[in-house]
């Protein structure tokens, strides 16, 4: 028996499926993005690098049966930041499926302030590397100067430039073109990580795939940076 879920969509660039509904928080200028306590950074690099790992790995594996695809592309630059820009479709596990392939590289992801806003986990979603975008422009130059010394210190950020979850969608949705200012402002390296689903099994379960390719996005520095952006995204 076919189980399949069917959902209608009105607006690709912003219908949202998630089920999580969580009122956000207002990330403003007074948002602590870096922090300098002993404490809070040795949680940060347990959980990250101890407690999680574990959790990710089998999570991947059973639930998933995952298979990463191009992965050898990455071993270039480990001691350089990057970024990577994935399709959206696992509320869960789209927040570590790449950390699984660049360990012990810490891994950051761009979110909406809605994953920084849930009480106590919010502090546990950013230690695990959430960078909420902020809520108003005063708030924007201590957001971009965390993305910037993220890459310095050889991290790197993932983006999801189509912004909302469709789960298990199985094609490439259209996306603003803004998120990759980034990597062209900081002259930086980009890879795009493509998840796709096979089904297996006696139940066709939904097995997936991450294919990582390579962009080359070290434009001429005399054309302009939104010229580089729009060029970037195509």
């Amino acid at each position: 028996m076919d189980n399949t879920k069917v959902i209608y969509y009105e607006d690709e660039l912003n219908d949202e499926f998630s089920e999580v509904k969580i009122v956000p928080k207002k990330i403003d200028e007074n948002y602590k993005y870096i922090h300098k306590n002993v404490i809070w950074n040795a949680c940060a690099f347990l959980l990250q690098n101890v407690l999680s790992l574990p959790i990710k790995y089998l999570y991947a594996k059973i639930k998933f049966r995952i298979k990463y695809i191009g992965k050898e592309k990455l071993r270039e630059y480990k001691k350089e930041g990057y970024f990577i820009y994935g399709n959206h479709t696992q509320s869960f596990a789209d927040t570590f499926l790449i950390s699984n392939v660049i360990f012990p590289k810490v891994n950051y992801l761009i979110v909406n302030p809605e994953n920084v806003s849930m009480k106590f986990l919010g502090n546990i979603v950013q230690m695990l590397g959430a960078i909420p975008i902020p809520s108003n422009k005063e708030g924007m130059k201590n957001f971009l100067y965390t993305i910037e010394k993220r890459i310095e210190k050889g991290n790197s950020i993932t983006i999801f430039p189509e912004a909302h979850i469709w789960p298990y969608y199985t094609k490439i949705r259209p996306f603003k073109s803004v998120s990759f200012k980034y990597p062209v402002k900081l002259e930086k390296p980009a890879f795009c990580m493509t998840n796709t689903y096979q089904r297996y099994g006696k139940g066709r379960q939904k097995g997936k795939n991450s294919s990582i390719h390579r962009w080359s996005i070290f434009p001429r520095r005399r054309i302009k940076c939104k010229r580089k952006t729009r060029k970037f995204k195509k």
